[in-house]
């Protein structure tokens, strides 16, 4: 069987009833009706024929073998790791925890919430700082949001210092990453030795690293105390594992902390991804980038878990956000936290004690063979020699299958929970014959230098100390995971979020130690099989979407949207105009778009839309008039984020480019696109893509994602590069992630997906997808008011039901059937975007016609209840969905205090009675938590 047929909902039995409602005789005919003729691409997709699941398998494996797995001890912020086995079958391999979408709808969310409540408490505990984030992409990205965090800040209180400082101790990458990013700002970098260098009042910030690149441990509190005198904020990179014995940046004074758990379980996967952390200091709560979990209360007066201070995210703030940051890294954080709940303090202090003593061995042993140590103090994991000939001991180390980094006549070895004593012996053996000399050295157990040491104790919390059995994991694992909706049990009608089938089989190679353990900055001769995946990725990719090149460095949409304007930037700087800095934004667009247009340095004028909801040509056309001799580019999404394909894209992309600007094109509904047409015929110079989308990345409950950028021709050259590994244009300057091709491992999804789809079946999950949303408006139309329709009364892929009606007559939000729904077993669309009082839903193709029709049914089932609130039978401020969602707890213990049975909140309908799913707390204040935050675990009693 074809892998379109298992991913693809829609039975051929199913497909005639579909066309037969809609009133269509063909998928052809229903895309002529709905795409303007002239934006259909006349070229079909020339990937290639579609391989089974089985064709597939054989042929990523033999891609995998041509990858090296050679024992790596590069460092450099990437180390080997051991997932425990209880994580990776229940968690990185398990649909009911990477199916899950970001969790706004807080009480069908409750078991990842409590998990990334755990990875906050775990980054505040090691950190000793006091509020932590969810995660964010990377430490490199960490860094530049750092900087930006600071100098906010600084703005604030009316300070206009302007230099951000970055000691030799940074790792490259991330340097790297804050060095593009404060040139878009216009904020001035300076290097050099955090000791030694001459700060005053133009300074606003400071970032260190500990340990340091070399793998020096340093004490920053006497220096960290000296820069607060002056006014500058300090921010530590730190490394995870050594918090565990080393001071924490709280403890020396600093105001941020960050860096990557990814030694904490998580495969190194040639990159990523991972789930970087980022703690700081209560003056910064309010202004922290990324998301943050917050306990509350529920309708009952139960703790329940949410996120917090949503105020402050860039959906929210658009043009006035400090941070674009939108995907976070929720399955690598939950993973990580399991990790330091599995082992618990006491086993995390073992491994990182073994680790630092084999790595005193080394030291040691090396000395003695006449190596130049060039550490200056202590070390925690790695070490650094000089050497007279470095071409040699590379060829002696790749002989014996391992890897250290090479910088001159310097030598990096990094030592991580993978080596053994008898891999340090093999080290050690090559160096002996490096030398010509034998070492007489041997192995004992080391403390960390007092000097360095951590007093405070660690993971003090219960739940640190309690889950160390499998079986206790297990269950604890299971537990959260019951507590979810996930793809699992249910479709979840998001619309622009794409929540399609993850396939098994697209999922199976991340395991597999081919692609899990290279390090992305191993010599290129041992991870072949990684770039010709890629490469052909990327040519795809750029196949796909009707352009010439693509980046893949870009980890999440929102970077993928700063990537796409840097590169414009970059262009235009090139031709001498590199002036321009007006952004046109439509008044619909995502609100990443706005944020990272201010994050590109860019000035935003907002277009409004007309009564159709279409771009407003006048207004757009006058707009770019007026900032002609300044329009940079023009942010525009297409489909439009009103579901319907604007007949006029091509005049939007002639209009900006006649007054001298370029057209980013925000790719969040490209499943509508994919073999009918693409942003490169229709007009625009950039898109970026979310694999995390259209291309079958799990969400994972709030990431990961990967973010591409597919340029034109003119744009290829600037493509991002970056310092370790050339990767990019041949003018490339700027860097976006950490590591050269973002997650990299991940993409393998995206990859398998393309590859047994083929062009017939890309084509086909594109024409499903709006055959799928065209149904369900037909079927509600007769109950709702569907918001935007294009000129022969077709929607793309999504549709916008309104329920603003319901509001000034009824008092009936939104929100109250998006909770309703849950009673239904059924994850809410879209609540409120592009407009306010709405829902947005888009069934994509991988849904079969009885879920479809699952979520119809309880849509006009809901209607009906809301004609009870008009008629009466129920008061507006008591009825099932003003009390929506309903636990069983509530319906029974105690009383039953509302105008309808227990029957009605839990069974709304027969269908629910086979498979309830049940729900574990009722409707969460988030106004309360706000007012009283807590953004770490309770005392064990509050979870009883």
């Amino acid at each position: 069987m074809k892998f379109a047929q298992r991913h693809i909902g829609i039975s051929p039995k199913e497909l005639n009833e579909l066309l037969e409602e809609i009133k269509v005789t063909s998928l052809n005919e229903l895309i002529s009706e709905t795409v303007p003729a002239k934006l259909i691409n006349p070229k079909l997709l020339q990937i290639g024929e579609a391989m089974t699941e089985q064709e597939y398998l054989g042929h990523i494996k033999e891609i995998g073998k041509k990858n090296k797995p050679f024992k790596s001890y590069i460092g450099m912020g990437y180390n080997d790791t051991v997932t425990p086995s209880v994580i990776l079958r229940n968690i990185f391999e398990n649909p009911g925890w990477y199916t899950q979408y970001t969790p706004y709808q807080a009480e069908i969310s409750q078991g990842r919430l409590e998990s990334l409540l755990n990875y906050q408490t775990m980054i505040i505990d090691l950190t000793g700082l006091p509020i932590a984030n969810a995660s964010l992409l990377d430490e490199s990205t960490a860094g530049g949001e750092v900087m930006t965090m600071f100098h906010a800040g600084k703005n604030k209180s009316g300070n206009d210092s302007n230099i951000f400082f970055i000691d030799d101790s940074v790792f490259p990458q991330t340097k790297a990453v804050i060095k593009s990013k404060a040139e878009l700002l216009g904020i001035e970098i300076e290097e050099g030795d955090v000791f030694k260098h001459a700060f005053n009042e133009n300074h606003f910030g400071v970032l260190v690293q500990n340990p340091r690149l070399n793998g020096d441990l340093v004490d920053y509190t006497h220096k960290i105390s000296e820069l607060k005198t002056k006014g500058i904020y300090t921010a530590v990179a730190a490394d995870i594992m050594s918090l565990t014995l080393v001071k924490s940046p709280g403890e020396m004074g600093a105001d941020c902390a960050i860096g990557s758990s990814q030694r904490f379980g998580v495969p190194i996967g040639f990159g990523g991804p991972y789930a970087a952390f980022f703690a700081t200091t209560d003056e910064f709560k309010r202004s922290i980038p990324g998301r943050i979990i917050g306990v509350s209360k529920d309708r009952r007066g139960k703790n329940a878990m949410r996120m917090a201070l949503q105020t402050r995210e860039q959906h929210i703030r658009r043009e006035k956000a400090t941070s674009n940051i939108c995907t976070a890294q929720a399955l690598l954080a939950n993973m990580a936290a399991m990790y330091a709940i599995y082992h618990g303090p006491n086993n995390l202090r073992e491994i990182a004690t073994k680790i630092h003593s084999l790595a005193s061995w080394l030291k040691h042993s090396l000395t003695d063979l006449g190596l130049e140590s060039l550490n200056a103090s202590a070390i925690f994991d790695t070490l650094s020699i000089k050497v007279n000939d470095s071409k040699k001991l590379r060829s002696l180390a790749e002989k014996n299958e391992m890897n250290f980094y090479f910088e001159g006549d310097t030598v990096r070895i990094s030592i991580n929970e993978n080596t053994s004593i008898q891999n340090l012996q093999q080290i050690i053996h090559v160096f002996e014959e490096f030398t010509g000399k034998k070492s007489t050295k041997g192995y004992t157990e080391v403390k960390i230098d007092s000097l360095f040491a951590r007093e405070s104790a660690i993971l003090t919390h219960p739940i640190f100390n309690t889950h160390h059995s499998e079986t206790k994991m297990m269950r604890y694992i299971k537990g959260l995971e019951d507590k979810d909706l996930s793809l699992t049990k249910s479709m979840i009608p998001l619309g622009s979020c794409t929540m399609k089938l993850n396939a098994a089989t697209e999922l199976m190679p991340l395991s597999w130690e081919y692609f899990s353990s290279i390090h992305p900055f191993a010599p290129r001769e041992q991870a072949e099989g990684y770039y010709e995946m890629l490469h052909t990725l990327e040519k795809d990719l750029a196949h796909i979407t009707g352009f010439a090149a693509t980046s893949l460095q870009p980890n999440s949409g929102a970077q993928g949207e700063y990537a796409g304007l840097m590169v414009i930037r970059d262009y235009q700087k090139s031709i001498g105009q590199g002036h321009r800095n007006i952004c046109i934004i439509p008044s619909s667009a995502h609100g990443t778009n706005p944020a990272s247009a201010v994050l590109a340095g860019l000035q935003v004028i907002v277009s409004p839309s007309d009564e159709n909801g279409n771009i407003n040509l006048d207004d757009l056309k006058a707009k770019a008039e007026e900032h002609k001799d300044n329009l940079c580019a023009l942010m525009v999404t297409y489909p439009s984020t009103h579901g319907i394909f604007e007949e006029s894209i091509m005049e939007v992309c002639k209009i900006i480019h006649d007054n001298g600007g370029q057209v980013y094109m925000d790719g969040a509904n490209m499943n509508a696109q994919v073999g009918i047409t693409s942003p490169g015929f229709i007009g625009a110079d950039v898109c970026h893509l979310n694999l995390h989308k259209t291309f079958a990345i799990p969400h994972g409950g709030g990431g990961p994602g990967v973010g591409p950028i597919c340029v034109a021709s003119h744009l290829a050259p600037y493509l991002p590069t970056h310092p370790i590994v050339k990767t990019g244009g041949d003018k490339a300057t700027q860097t976006i992630s950490g590591a050269p091709y973002g997650s990299a491992s991940i993409c393998l999804i995206s990859y398998a997906y393309i590859k047994m789809l083929g062009s017939e079946g890309l084509r086909q999950a594109t024409e499903y997808a709006i055959l799928n949303a065209n149904y369900i408006k037909t079927k509600l139309e007769k109950h709702y008011e569907i918001l935007y329709t294009g000129e022969n009364g077709r929607v793309a892929h999504e549709l916008i039901i309104d329920f603003r009606p319901f509001k000034h007559t009824l008092g009936v939000e939104v929100e109250d059937v998006a909770k309703r729904l849950m009673d239904y077993g059924l994850h809410a669309p879209t609540v409120s975007f592009p407009v306010a009082g709405t829902l947005m839903i888009e069934p994509t193709e991988s849904e079969d016609k009885k879920e479809i029709d699952r979520l119809i049914d309880a849509l006009i089932a809901i209607r009906g209840e809301i004609a009870e609130i008009e008629k009466g039978t129920y008061p507006k401020d008591n009825n099932p969905l003003k009390n929506a969602p309903h636990t069983a707890e509530e319906a029974l213990c105690g009383e039953w205090n509302f105008p309808y049975s227990r029957e009605k909140a839990l069974y709304p309908l027969e269908s629910i009675k086979n498979s309830k799913f049940w729900i574990s707390v009722s409707r969460v204040d988030n106004s309360y938590g706000d007012r009283n935050l807590v953004c770490s675990c309770l005392p064990m009693e509050n979870y009883m």
